[in-house]
């Protein structure tokens, strides 16, 4: 028995899209299960790139075929799906189903930039939009569109926000990699803020004003004899 003919027996049969390492696992299970049949044992290590290839290959034969569904991965996790001229009569038989309602155009703006440029801070996008994104942010947030996802190492430390799995789902996309290009966002120059400072290497951040009024003690205490010569002589010239 073939790898491709058992994961489209499961994916059939599944309720939910699947992940290759949720595929990968039922396949194990199967293989060390009591009385497992010798077929099944077969595919007790089976590699995750190898049952990726044998998923591509079943999309590529249920494609060639000119089904009314294909098998799809979205968002990293792999379902068949009807295709969209069938839709009218598929939803005579389960009914309307309710949706969200549509992003605005502000929202799909700022999501775009921070799909193509994340991880990236609430001011960087600003920056680009050249509006207040605070209101359009809170809704991306609450969809779950968008996550915190990190700190900038700058000074203030800014929270750094990126996509979530659901926004492949939302848009129906594989992997980020399959985002259509847009080289002229990309190419958009962002001002990042000063990295850092710290009082010495290791410790906390310090506060600009902490570090200049040390600076300024520093300076005090260093006595005058120590002072290069040529200093000196320049200060008098």
């Amino acid at each position: 028995m073939e790898l491709k003919t058992i994961l489209e027996a499961v994916l059939f049969s599944a309720q939910k899209p699947m992940s290759p390492k949720e595929l990968r696992d039922i396949l194990t299970a199967t293989a060390v299960a009591e009385g497992a049949a010798e077929e099944a044992k077969l595919f007790k290590k089976i590699k995750e790139e190898d049952l990726v290839a044998a998923l591509d290959q079943l999309q590529k034969e249920h494609e060639e075929a000119l089904r009314s569904y294909r098998l799809a991965c979205v968002a990293g996790s792999w379902q068949f799906v009807s295709l969209p001229e069938f839709a009218p009569w598929l939803m005579t038989l389960v009914g309307q189903r309710n949706r969200p309602s549509r992003l605005s155009q502000p929202a799909l703006e700022t999501l775009a930039i921070i799909a193509y440029r994340q991880p990236i801070t609430r001011a960087e996008i600003e920056q680009v939009r050249g509006v207040a994104v605070d209101g359009v942010m809170q809704t991306l947030v609450e969809r779950s569109l968008v996550v915190q996802s990190g700190r900038a190492e700058v000074i203030g430390r800014p929270a750094l926000y990126s996509t979530t799995p659901l926004f492949l789902e939302y848009f129906g996309l594989r992997a980020l990699e399959n985002l259509p290009a847009a080289d002229e966002l990309r190419r958009i120059v962002i001002q990042k803020p000063e990295t850092l400072l710290t009082i010495d290497p290791g410790l906390a951040t310090a506060p600009p004003k902490q570090l200049a009024q040390q600076e300024l003690e520093a300076t005090i205490e260093t006595p005058a004899a120590e002072a290069p010569q040529e200093t000196a002589t320049n200060e008098h010239s």
